[in-house]
């Protein structure tokens, strides 16, 4: 297809959207300001929606995947939904009072306020690896913010896709929230509509042309990218839990979450303790990984291809395999047991680009500085995982390194706190949401003064004689 051609095709998908998007336009217009029982409304409405159609869904992204359990849609994407949805109705009247109070002293009598206002009309481009939680998840804090919002689902989960468009509109009139469906043209065009807010998970690549797209009208966005999350397993860590919730990290999606723990970094005396306890885990958790319905397949014959690539580029390079289970690869039903990996070095595409996969690098270190070393030298990843019983070492780590967010000893966990942000920082995404930074991040805390009727303001008016001059001496001492 020439470039004239996908032009012509994502023009095409931009005049089809813009009716929606000026329909969605317009009703903002008309309510700006919607009080807190539409607000709490939507939300019960949202919570209704995925509570009725919860198994419907779970069947439609095991499908898309062609092999996802119900039980690990249900954790991983209704539980957290669902809890942010608690957790928005039970706090959001609370956060649209803003705040108020004096005037610092030289502005007295006046007052100050910030008021916090819908935005507008909200976009929210959802990817294909957790298709539910990341599109519901913003939903829910846009409505809380009481916008209105268009959401652009992954064309690489079609099933869940067109279920989602079709249940959201059996719950939501389309001036409230609409569900757009399509391909990468669809996607392209739905960046550059104009919106009030523009939020996209997904790739670091990707991100880039939507940033450039959303430019053109000075749109901001929040950017929910990845990167290679480290695990740092420190000297004093309790090791087998280390292993253990390293691997459960890893492994609850078949690795394909952007926060899953990328390579781990560990004493080079514990390599090959490492090695063996994740196979007693990997048994555990998953027996049989190549046949066990409770553990994800990947989700396309092209990301299938581009991790058996990473595997076999990686063993030319001289890296060592060490499979968890017997048995190949099933390149036909998409399943790739668990494979961790020794003598990786930064040549082989499995140390620079994120791995979105149950792959894990093992990296040995002599001391720990040479471990934060080895994070810092890198671009700044969207998560970092800690396993240390030290405090002193557990702060020092925390203050030393950048990322978009820490689990200590654990690993996930921050993404699912409702009183925590969750964002990137530099090459791993910027701005973040969830619970009351989300609704921040979908209003404007528009800051109000309010000056009393009696001020001395127009002591300081022109022109300047001596009051004045007395005056200012006042004010800068």
């Amino acid at each position: 297809m020439g470039h004239s051609e996908i032009d012509l095709g994502e023009e095409a998908a931009r005049v089809a959207l813009a009716p929606r998007f000026e329909r969605m336009r317009s009703a903002h217009a008309a309510a700006p300001m919607p009080d807190w029982s539409t607000r709490k409304h939507h939300l019960h409405m949202l919570a209704r929606m995925l509570r009725r159609h919860r198994k419907a869904l779970a069947a439609a992204i095991d499908a898309d995947f062609g092999g996802r359990s119900e039980q690990e849609t249900e954790l991983l994407e209704l539980f957290p939904t669902l809890g942010n949805l608690k957790h928005a109705m039970s706090h959001g009247r609370r956060w649209m009072r803003g705040s108020q109070g004096w005037a610092s002293f030289w502005m007295l009598p006046a007052r100050r306020a910030i008021v916090p206002q819908p935005l507008g009309v909200v976009g929210i481009i959802a990817p294909w690896n957790y298709p539910l939680f990341l599109a519901a998840g913003p939903l829910t804090d846009a409505l809380a913010a009481g916008n209105r919002v268009m959401i652009k689902v992954s064309e690489y989960t079609p099933r869940f896709a067109a279920l989602f468009a079709q249940v959201v509109a059996e719950f939501f009139p389309p001036e409230w929230v609409t569900v757009v469906t399509g391909d990468a043209q669809t996607g392209q065009a739905f960046s550059s509509l104009p919106f009030d807010h523009l939020l996209f998970t997904g790739a670091t690549s990707v991100g880039h042309h939507v940033m450039r797209a959303a430019s053109e009208h000075l749109t901001p966005v929040t950017l929910e990218l990845g990167g290679k999350s480290p695990a740092i397993v420190g000297p004093h860590a309790r090791f087998d839990h280390a292993v253990e919730r390293i691997l459960a990290g890893k492994l609850v999606n078949a690795g394909q979450t952007c926060v899953a723990p990328d390579y781990v970094l560990l004493p080079r005396e514990r390599l090959a303790a490492f090695i063996e306890t994740a196979r007693q885990v990997c048994a555990r958790l998953y027996p049989d990984a190549r046949d066990n319905p409770q553990y994800t397949s990947i989700a396309s014959d092209r990301h299938f291809e581009r991790l058996a690539g990473l595997v076999s580029q990686a063993e030319a390079q001289g890296a060592v395999a060490h499979p968890m289970f017997d048995g190949s690869p099933d390149a036909e039903r998409r399943r790739m047991p668990p494979v961790l990996f020794t003598e990786v070095d930064d040549s082989m595409r499995l140390m620079r680009e994120e791995i979105f996969g149950p792959l894990l690098p093992l990296v040995p270190y002599d001391d720990l500085d040479a471990a934060l070393a080895f994070v810092n030298d890198r671009p700044r990843p969207l998560a970092l995982y800690l396993f240390e019983t030290e405090a002193a070492i557990v702060d020092r780590v925390i203050a030393v390194t950048i990322s978009g967010g820490v689990t200590v000893n654990d690993t996930l966990l921050h993404v699912a706190e409702h009183g925590l942000p969750f964002g990137g920082v530099g090459a791993s995404g910027m701005g973040g949401y969830h619970g009351e930074f989300g609704f921040r991040t979908f209003s404007k805390m528009k800051p109000v003064f309010r000056q009393a009727r009696f001020n001395g303001v127009g002591l300081l008016n022109p022109p300047y004689g001596k009051r004045f001059s007395m005056m200012i001496r006042q004010l800068l001492r």
